[in-house]
């Protein structure tokens, strides 16, 4: 799940600041009390209603492929996605499937296709 937007953070604050009932905030704006008590804490605490980072682990394999990806599809774009994982794994010698590469694929600017036009 995505966090809120600063932009709806800074105009849920500013309503409540306007003098506004929390309740009534929450209503307009499709927050919970909840949710406007914590921003109100965190602009307190840290003078800002920036989200926090989402935890997790970061990406090993999406990582690597980001790297390896653009040179390799400069010099081979007519290649499947079956073709170019397994040159990746022949590569860097770590097992990826094509959805996996797919989804690299559609993430790197410059608008790739990933579907081949038929001659």
């Amino acid at each position: 799940m995505k966090p809120y937007s600063k932009d709806l953070r800074l105009r849920v604050l500013a309503a409540v600041d306007g003098g506004t009932p929390r309740e009534e905030v929450a209503r307009t704006f499709s927050v919970s009390v909840p949710t406007i008590k914590r921003w109100l804490k965190r602009r307190r605490e840290t003078c800002g209603v920036e989200p926090k980072p989402i935890p997790g682990r970061p990406s090993v394999k999406g990582a690597a492929l980001a790297g390896w990806l653009p040179s390799h599809l400069e010099g081979n774009p007519d290649l499947t996605l079956t073709e170019h994982r397994e040159a990746f794994e022949e590569a860097r010698g770590t097992k990826v499937s094509a959805a996996t590469v797919g989804r690299a694929i559609a993430r790197l600017p410059g608008g790739w296709p990933l579907e081949k036009s038929r001659p």
